[in-house]
């Protein structure tokens, strides 16, 4: 399985319509393949969508972005509102849940933490010991590394109710040593937004 994590920087002030015309033209695509997550950015970069799509591998998503691209509707017709896209191809983690519907939160979490190269391994070890007590606190959307895109990335998205459960869960985590774990050393970079989910995303 992997994850196709597409991001579009749009024109100030043209989210709201970006949104519109990509859930009416998504009824189309799903005929297709299945849309895992849509999102906009509320806190971190703005005038960003967010868009998954998980297929078993890249030689299904060649398959279906082909025969999507014959749909009379589709892509959506945004190009007027694009600044800049970009696509990333994720490998779950082990313990990552399937990208599926599901009802979670509110607000999202997306953290990208740029890793030192080679430690993908570690760091999902790491992670495999400390994560079945952390999402007793809170669920995770998907986790794992990039194979395409920016690489050496991980990329964690949780779910939550809102800002303040967000922040009150995760200073419970720090309080019962529950999380983070061991793998601080492993990482250069880290970065995080805040991002809501579309009416019509499978996830939720």
């Amino acid at each position: 399985m992997i994850i196709e994590v597409r991001t579009y920087r749009l024109k100030p002030g043209s989210v709201a319509e970006v949104e519109n015309r990509f859930g009416e033209a998504l009824r189309d695509r799903v005929k297709v393949s299945p849309l895992g997550a849509f999102f906009h950015t509320e806190v971190g970069p703005l005038n960003r969508i967010i868009h998954c799509w998980p297929y078993e591998n890249l030689g299904e998503r060649t398959r279906l972005r082909g025969e999507a691209m014959k749909l009379p509707g589709w892509p959506p017709k945004i190009q007027e509102f694009l600044e800049e896209m970009e696509s990333k191809i994720i490998i779950p983690a082990p313990f990552s849940p399937k990208l599926e519907e599901r009802r979670l939160g509110n607000l999202y979490e997306i953290r990208t933490y740029t890793m030192l190269p080679g430690a993908a391994p570690t760091v999902t070890e790491k992670w495999a010991e400390r994560i079945e007590g952390r999402t007793k606190l809170s669920p995770l959307a998907f986790c794992g590394h990039t194979e395409l895109g920016g690489l050496n990335q991980w990329i964690h998205v949780w779910a939550y109710k809102d800002a303040a459960e967000r922040f009150a869960i995760r200073d419970q985590a720090r309080a019962t040593g529950a999380w983070p774990p061991a793998t601080r050393g492993q990482f250069v970079k880290q970065e995080n937004m805040f991002v809501i989910p579309a009416e019509f995303s499978p996830l939720r």
